[in-house]
């Protein structure tokens, strides 16, 4: 079976946290490939501003274009209306039986799927790598893990890594304020927002 990570998210602006998330799944579990996977209309942000899908995958195109292993899916951006992940993983797994899919999340996630629309599906169809991060202790995630494979039977298993503290709202704030963001995204993603004059 081919192994393939997910990471999905609204990338608006993909940032390095990202980047190394996706990283740290690549090689802790030895996938074949992580698919990047801009979200369309995200229904859990209804009333911010986010840019649209388009420019969201082009910037999320730059930053992977020279890392190997990572691709952009462009599948949850082409599809009309709201998109969910259940349905964007029972697609895929339509389409490619041969393909054992782990979808990667932040710690926050991990305690927010069961609001997440049909999370019965979303376990039954992928393995979650959950990213331990400095405000969850082992023993909170642990906790969150049993409760899921109890209620679920969830396939969980835990991401060591490096943590970043980025998050692309503060990105925007930043760009918006006139400060640099040169530590934060790749050069570039940077040279591209700075080109098009977004976030200003």
């Amino acid at each position: 079976m081919k192994k393939v990570g997910i990471m999905g998210g609204t990338f608006n602006p993909i940032h390095n946290g990202h980047l190394m998330l996706a990283k740290q799944a690549f090689e802790q579990y030895t996938l074949d490939e992580v698919l990047f996977m801009p979200c369309g209309v995200p229904y859990m942000k209804a009333g911010q501003n986010v840019e649209p899908g388009t420019i969201r995958a082009k910037m999320t195109a730059l930053a992977i274009q020279d890392m190997p292993g990572f691709a952009l899916s462009t599948i949850e951006i082409e599809k009309k209306g709201n998109t969910y992940t259940y349905e964007t993983l029972k697609q895929l797994t339509k389409d490619n039986p041969d393909t054992e899919y782990y979808f990667i999340v932040g710690a926050d996630s991990l305690f927010h799927m069961t609001k997440w629309v049909h999370p019965e599906h979303i376990f039954d169809s992928c393995c979650i790598l959950a990213a331990v991060r400095d405000d969850k202790t082992d023993a909170d995630m642990e906790k969150q893990i049993q409760i899921l494979q109890k209620e679920y039977g969830a396939d969980i298993r835990l991401l060591q890594i490096n943590c970043m503290n980025i998050s692309s709202s503060d990105i925007r704030q930043k760009i918006a304020a006139g400060e640099s963001i040169e530590e934060e995204v790749p050069e570039q993603v940077r040279q591209y927002i700075e080109r098009k004059g977004l976030y200003r």
